[in-house]
């Protein structure tokens, strides 16, 4: 009978520790899974120097080491109230403008349509 007790304590104690140990990194593990906003999301690809570089050219609320070679990124959402031309912008901006130097970030794949929509999501917000 003692070890039954022993080996009851045992398993009690063992489950206790396991739910405590749950129970403090349950809110860390659900932090790190946390989603990021599409905003957030489309900032990050509108700062990375390696996706959208849109400070290599443009100036931006928030953005270090701007560039000055395409107009300030302010006031999008009244300045292209229609969505689908801004998005069109990114996606290739020869349609509108065949001599630009921004490059052509859609045509050639450079970002996703999803990409692309991300990165309008954030424009909005400035």
């Amino acid at each position: 009978m003692t070890k039954f007790i022993k080996a009851a304590a045992t398993a009690t104690i063992s489950a206790v520790a396991l739910l405590g140990s749950l129970a403090v990194t349950s809110p860390v593990m659900a932090e790190e899974k946390k989603e990021l906003s599409r905003v957030e999301q489309g900032r990050q690809l509108a700062w990375d120097r390696s996706m959208g570089n849109c400070l290599a050219c443009h100036a931006m609320a928030g953005g270090e080491l701007a560039g000055t070679i395409g107009p300030p990124l302010i006031a999008m959402k009244a300045r292209f109230p229609d969505r689908d031309a801004l998005y069109r912008i990114i996606y290739d901006i020869y349609d509108r403008t065949p001599n630009s130097i921004m490059p052509r970030f859609g045509y050639y794949g450079v970002l996703t349509e999803e990409q692309i929509d991300l990165i309008v999501d954030y424009l909005y917000t400035l």
